[in-house]
């Protein structure tokens, strides 16, 4: 923070406990005129039966006040807490945080090493690393996936055998490790809101759907234009380049006919995040190995 900024938090939050300070004492101060300790206040009720009688605060709760305010000197001398001051033990939430995952690296570090030697069949089938691998999922991939790994519309289902870039266990292991993005790209442009409808016909049909006989014929014929270069000419799909099977029942952002147009229409651009550098390559191990085990026969 700029300098104006630092001194305003330092007279800011010196003034507020040097504030709290003077107002014990002010409250405890004994004044002229102040009725003595012990002795009956002027108020009572139920016609005198109950009145209050002056007594002051103890001395142990006011010394708690006390307690406190010298603990917050003590604090922010030795904690950051007074504008730019770092204190005197210069801590930082950066130093804690990797402290903590250097402590984590040495305890648990020679457990996923030692599951990194075997191969990821193996892996997937032992008890012990799936457990290991499912809280894995739970904590960096259920926020997209789902808890389950059921997926969402544009997060894929991590449990059937529909894979776009391939489900093989190192298929699945590079999918962590380097991310992937989508490039669908957007047809309406190209082929007009006409021929959208009519692809679109024409794809629907490709997984058993009703669609119109006339449209999925002349949509045929745009998509060997447009679109088997990716799909391949029967709609298959291509793991490589992570062009969706239209033929079974799996869809990632709906199977619906519109839906399937605003895809064709729009493209689609989804991003699978990279893990290499924020898990590293033994927990990758670990994870794609549960992963493939849920679909595994």
């Amino acid at each position: 923070m700029n300098s104006f900024l630092h001194w305003f938090v330092i007279v800011l939050t010196l003034g507020n406990i040097l504030g709290c300070w003077w107002l014990i004492r002010y409250a405890a101060k004994k004044r002229p005129g102040d009725v003595p300790d012990g002795a009956k206040m002027t108020h009572s009720w139920d016609n005198g039966d109950l009145v209050e009688l002056n007594n002051p605060m103890p001395g142990w709760w006011l010394g708690m006040f006390y307690a406190t305010i010298v603990f917050s000197l003590v604090y922010l001398a030795l904690y950051p807490g007074l504008g730019n001051f770092k204190g005197f033990f210069n801590w930082t939430q950066v130093s804690q945080y990797e402290k903590e995952i250097a402590d984590a690296k040495e305890t648990y570090g020679p457990i996923f090493a030692k599951y990194a030697q075997q191969d990821l069949v193996t892996v997937s089938k032992d008890a012990e690393a799936n457990a290991i691998g499912k809280r894995l999922f739970i904590n960096y991939c259920s926020t997209c996936h789902g808890s389950d790994a059921g997926g969402a519309s544009g997060f894929p289902s991590l449990k059937d055998k529909a894979w776009l870039w391939g489900g093989s266990p190192e298929a699945i292991k590079q999918s962590i490790l380097n991310g992937r993005q989508a490039m669908m790209p957007a047809w309406k442009a190209v082929i007009g809101d006409d021929g959208v409808g009519k692809v679109a016909a024409y794809v629907a049909s490709l997984s058993g759907r009703s669609a119109n006989p006339a449209q999925v014929t002349a949509g045929k014929a745009l998509f060997a234009t447009n679109c088997a270069a990716c799909h391949m000419p029967t709609g298959v799909g291509n793991p490589l380049l992570g062009a969706a099977d239209l033929t079974d029942k799996t869809w990632l952002y709906g199977g619906s006919l519109g839906a399937i147009k605003k895809t064709i229409a729009n493209g689609r651009k989804g991003v699978m995040p990279a893990h290499r550098d924020f898990l590293g390559e033994d927990k990758v191990h670990l994870l794609a190995a549960y992963i493939y085990s849920l679909s595994a026969d």
